[in-house]
């Protein structure tokens, strides 16, 4: 019966232990004032001169108390050899107790700022956008918010990770230098699991970009943090969802999963698009890497009442700062580039590109246009390619079938690959298709193709090995291809696939006409689409090769070459051939980074030569 007492009492002990700091500081302090207490009495009781000198027992209490806190009080003590041993007891008691006292505060102490280290408190914010996930591509998104929102007053990005959270926010913080106005919140857990998701506060979310890691489980990461946002309960509402995919097998899954709420982009065939559109004109990654920026000039889509019942022709050249490329109707159908005569109705929005929304405005007069320099209509005849491609990858066959519409009939391409591939999925109509046994990092190899007979090449990235080592091989490629471009006089132009955007700066050395580095536009696009959902259906629009597309387009078939003009003048020659000019491109500039020689939405009436190795970017019909 004693023993069971004893153990009773010690698992009791035990059960106020396990509370934690405050337990172990009320223990500490309950032995404080038992010993105080003990001293007290046993003064008191032994030692009554010292007792009346030292002003009774709440006297001794007090001196006892101040013993126990700081061991030099005693230094001043005298009296009777009892009185100072007592006094020598409580202050050494005291060490004891402080002394542990002090390391159960440093112990509590740092595991509460453990716990604000691992970022595991719930955000109090409003109309803050949460990123998902994390990437490399996440200082690109983060920068990008941080300029879409510098005319605001204040902002807040919340991230969303499996990672440590200082270490988060310390890469943020190293490459993303500025960061204005807005606040980058960051949060370790998983998106996966529904209590840490709500650390980021999703019900008064402005938006939620769930960003995808470009690896091998990428999309199944993506339709289940879809599925769990979709699936959680919303009381004030649901923001939209952004996502992408990287397989195009996947996407109806995602949809499925983001609900009506959400925005799944295909990034599969978005890189897709952008290879075979970037092989027939190089430079087109460069206006998409710009229109999908914040930095530069972007997309707007605006009312303009005083635009009512004019021609789109008209509107053109209405725009003071700003260049209109289509319309968005009432039920929001989206037509780029429509004909010159279409009547902009009283619903109608206008589709535009403009360095910012506070600069657009309609001018108060035209800017004259010098028609003399504009250039006699020709016709832009095209003619069958022949296509190199080197490498193969998940794209190819997509590649190839997107080629095949775009090219003209009797175009041949060459596949150069180790192995010989399964090609295209589908018969084709307008390529002849072959196969060459090719080393792409080898010189002998590439030179026995002999590249000089073919117009273009289309150099893949591979998938087979890491993004980093399979850059490197790409770049090696690039070189060989440049110095035996240079033996043979410039006949060919060459557009690379990269992983890394940091990879495409080291890569400008080759001199090659294009590179696309899909995983940055993906996440660009993301970003517009995170800031202006109504984006969406422009953008898809954009890059799709029905209707209307990006041209790249010499600039003598707009102005006479060498001859003094403006832009407002450009865009009367392209509306002449019903096309929409937003820019132009300057041969000289085209390896400099970081425009790559692409002005887009320059000033109309500022003085403008353009040459031979100049052009005009265009929106315009497959031709």
């Amino acid at each position: 019966m004693r023993a069971r007492r004893r153990d009773r009492l010690r698992y009791w002990f035990e059960s106020t232990m396990d509370r934690g700091t405050p337990a172990l500081i009320g223990w500490l302090g309950l032995g404080s004032v038992a010993l105080i207490a003990v001293i007290t009495v046993g003064v008191v009781l032994l030692t009554n001169e010292d007792t009346e000198a030292n002003g009774g027992w709440a006297g001794v209490a007090w001196m006892s108390l101040l013993r126990t806190l700081d061991p030099g009080t005693m230094g001043g003590d005298d009296g009777s050899p009892l009185f100072l041993g007592l006094m020598l007891a409580v202050t050494v008691g005291g060490i004891f107790i402080v002394s542990a006292l002090i390391g159960v505060l440093t112990t509590g102490l740092n595991h509460r700022l453990q716990l604000l280290r691992k970022g595991r408190s719930r955000i109090i914010e409003r109309g803050h956008i949460v990123v998902l996930g994390w990437s490399e591509q996440i200082f690109t998104v983060v920068e990008e918010l941080v300029e879409a929102n510098q005319s605001e007053r204040r902002s807040c990005v919340v991230v969303l990770a499996d990672h440590d959270k200082v270490d988060m926010e310390e890469q943020i913080r190293t490459r993303v230098r500025e960061t204005g106005r807005t606040q980058i919140i960051c949060r370790s857990g998983n998106p996966l699991k529904q209590a840490d998701l709500e650390l980021v506060s999703p019900d008064t979310a402005r938006a939620v970009m769930v960003l995808p890691s470009f690896s091998s489980e990428s999309d199944t990461t993506v339709i289940k943090t879809l599925l769990i946002l979709n699936n959680r309960p919303w009381p004030a509402g649901r923001p939209p969802f952004v996502a992408a995919v990287m397989d195009s097998g996947n996407l109806a899954a995602a949809r499925l999963a983001a609900g009506a709420s959400g925005l799944v982009v295909d990034a599969d065939d978005l890189a897709v698009r952008l290879v075979v559109q970037s092989h027939r004109q190089s430079g087109l990654s460069a206006v998409c890497n710009e229109l999908l920026s914040f930095f530069g000039n972007e997309i707007y889509i605006r009312h303009e009442p005083a635009l009512t019942g004019s021609a789109y022709g008209e509107a053109l050249a209405r725009y003071d700062r700003g260049v209109p490329i289509g319309l968005r109707t009432k039920g929001g159908r989206v037509i780029l580039n429509p004909a010159m005569p279409t009547v902009i109705a009283p619903d109608d929005r206008v589709i535009l590109v403009a360095e910012d929304d506070v600069l657009i405005r309609l001018a108060d007069a035209p800017v004259r246009t010098v028609e003399s320099a504009i250039a006699g209509a020709t016709a832009w005849r095209r003619e069958p390619d022949r296509t190199l491609m080197i490498g193969w990858n998940s794209r190819a066959s997509k590649i190839i079938d997107l080629l095949d519409q775009f090219v003209q009939p009797g175009s041949h391409l060459d596949v150069a690959a180790p192995d010989r591939p399964d090609a295209a999925g589908s018969e084709l109509m307008n390529l002849t298709l072959g196969h060459r046994t090719c080393q792409p990092t080898s010189r002998a190899s590439l030179e026995a193709l002999n590249p000089g007979g073919y117009q273009h090449i289309l150099v893949l990235a591979d998938e087979s090995v890491d993004p980093e080592l399979a850059d490197n091989r790409t770049l090696v490629t690039l070189l060989h291809l440049r110095d035996i471009e240079e033996a043979l006089g410039d006949p060919y132009s060459i557009v690379s696939e990269m992983n890394n955007d940091s990879n495409r700066e080291v890569a400008q050395v080759t001199k090659a006409d294009d590179f696309i580095v899909s995983s940055k536009l993906i996440c660009l696009l993301l970003t517009q689409l995170v800031e202006n959902p109504q984006l969406h259906e422009v953008l898809t629009t954009l890059l799709d090769p029905a209707g209307s597309e990006i041209y790249l387009k010499p600039a003598d078939q707009y102005l006479q070459a060498g001859e003094e003009a403006n832009f407002a003048t450009v865009i009367e020659a392209a509306l002449r051939r019903g096309e929409t000019a937003i820019g132009y491109r300057n041969g000289r500039d085209r390896n400099t980074a970081p425009s790559y020689g692409i002005r887009l939405n320059p000033p109309k009436d500022t003085a403008l030569t353009l040459g031979h190795e100049d052009h005009i970017i265009v929106l315009a019909e497959n031709e």
